[in-house]
């Protein structure tokens, strides 16, 4: 953990007070936004500015910290493969990913990221056969999660507001994890050269949202990956990563779903 000197973060604070935007603040001193946001949200509860202070619960609210690292992969994997329901006779949303019994890293990476994310939420996960759903419930979800909407993903826009697009760029990795890890896989194929069988790892993202394979790939590029699309009949519903040299860099910072 890096720590910030007094002086650092003084200046921060007198920027905030001032009306600058943390991202601003973020970039000027070279600190990451997260941290910028839970020294604006202290500083407001101690001067008595935060009426949720004693028990904050939305970023976007009350100014309550995001871990924005967890919050990359938590949304990554809301966009490949989780969902947000209203059930008859709840009056609170619930945020669902499912995650298979063969899978049981995943499934704990999943509850760690909501547990880190909605820290005054209770988590849990709901059998179902063969799978899991790591569950939370929160009236901020859609707050956090501003893409959620009538219908499935793929049936409407999905953009990334401002300040999601900012804890991307800061966590392009986290959130790719997250995009492989729900909608995803790391595979072996093969392929047959002058009669002998050739055998090379690949890394596969299917999803049917033209938005959601762009913010894919977008961010693959970002991180220097090298990726081509592959269609499943007519369908571009595949991104691959075939080259060595990129999957060994996916090798290193997402791995293959445990």
């Amino acid at each position: 953990m890096k720590f910030h000197s007094l002086e650092v973060r003084q200046t921060a604070l007198t920027l905030l007070r001032n009306g600058t935007r943390n991202a601003e603040v973020a970039r000027r001193l070279k600190v990451p936004v997260g941290t910028i946001s839970y020294w604006k949200h202290t500083d407001r509860a101690k001067r008595g500015e935060c009426a949720a202070a004693r028990n904050p619960e939305c970023p976007r609210c009350d100014g309550s910290p995001l871990d924005t690292q967890a919050y990359a992969y938590l949304l990554g994997l809301y966009l490949g493969d989780g969902h947000i329901s209203h059930y008859a006779g709840h009056r609170v949303p619930s945020l669902r990913i499912t995650c298979g019994d063969k899978w049981p890293g995943l499934m704990d990476a999943a509850e760690q990221a909501m547990r880190r994310v909605f820290p005054y939420n209770l988590v849990c996960r709901v059998r179902k056969v063969g799978c899991h759903d790591v569950k939370v419930s929160s009236k901020h979800l859609e707050c956090a999660f501003p893409q959620h909407g009538p219908g499935r993903k793929h049936e409407r826009p999905i953009v990334l507001e401002p300040w999601q697009q900012e804890i991307v760029d800061e966590y392009p990795w986290e959130f790719i994890r997250g995009l492989i890890h729900s909608d995803g896989c790391r595979i072996t194929n093969w392929t047959v050269r002058n009669g002998k069988r050739y055998e090379y790892p690949r890394y596969l993202f299917a999803n049917k949202s033209d938005d959601i394979r762009k913010l894919c790939t977008d961010t693959l590029t970002k991180v220097g990956v090298q990726w081509t699309v592959l269609a499943r009949g007519s369908d571009p519903f595949n991104v691959s990563v075939a080259r060595k040299g990129s999957v060994a860099l996916m090798d290193v910072h997402v791995g293959a779903k445990y």
